[in-house]
């Protein structure tokens, strides 16, 4: 049986590094990654275009395997899950926000929402509570049955948002959250997450903005694949 990790930390990476293989040439976009994010914590991860920031948040999301190197979630060690496995803690476990939204164009916000949980087989009534909840913490409840077309930019992120929140995910993982919005609906969106973390979430955000970095509680720079803090 693996080994539980102390309790405050969520996420353990030991000398994580991953390499591109492409036309006979090795691309490594980590180098030895070692890091820990505590339950609780906000943790901005930034540096240079290529640096390796969006390759790091897709190994802590499950979403890619690590080419060396241990990751521990929540505990057990997750790097050498079957695809299953993984998608069974990715939907659990981990609240995605991405630069482009990712809604469902023919879903109305409440389904956008609801659709991880019902991949979760939680029973109706408790998904119109998450759901619901959900909606209100972002002040999107009012447009549940409006399309992602008929809403902002801005009022898209929030929707995101929702369904990130909605199953009460141990992590909050954003990938440039205010990359496509303007500076009004990008501070805004910042002030959400920043509310969220003062609820007692756990976020790891990936940012290029320096404004926005300082949001968070700690900061952990990329450059060449190797981490600092």
């Amino acid at each position: 049986m693996a080994v539980r990790r102390a309790v405050n930390t969520l996420i353990h990476l030991e000398n994580v590094s991953k390499v591109f293989y492409t036309d006979e040439i090795e691309t490594h976009a980590l180098d030895g990654v070692t890091l820990d994010i505590d339950s609780g914590e906000y943790v901005a991860v930034s540096g240079p275009s290529g640096c390796g920031k969006s390759t790091l948040l897709s190994i802590l999301g499950l979403l890619d395997t690590p080419t060396a190197g241990d990751y521990t979630l929540n505990g057990y060690p997750v790097a050498q899950l079957k695809q299953s496995e993984r998608a069974r803690i990715r939907n659990r476990e981990i609240g995605f926000i991405f630069q482009n939204f990712n809604l469902i164009g023919d879903l109305s916000v409440y389904e956008n929402v609801e659709l991880p949980l019902t991949y979760r087989g939680i029973r109706p009534r408790e998904r119109r509570e998450l759901v619901g909840q959900a909606l209100e913490k972002v002040e999107m409840a009012p447009r549940a049955k409006h399309l992602p077309s008929q809403l902002s930019g801005g009022q898209q992120q929030r929707v995101a948002v929702a369904r990130a929140v909605a199953g009460q995910p141990s992590i909050l993982l954003a990938d440039e959250p205010t990359g496509n919005l303007d500076s009004k609906n990008g501070g805004a969106v910042m002030d959400l997450l920043r509310t969220l973390h003062e609820e007692g979430s756990t976020i790891c955000m990936v940012t290029h903005d320096p404004r926005y970095a300082d949001y968070a509680e700690r900061e952990i720079q990329l450059f060449d694949g190797r981490a600092t803090t």
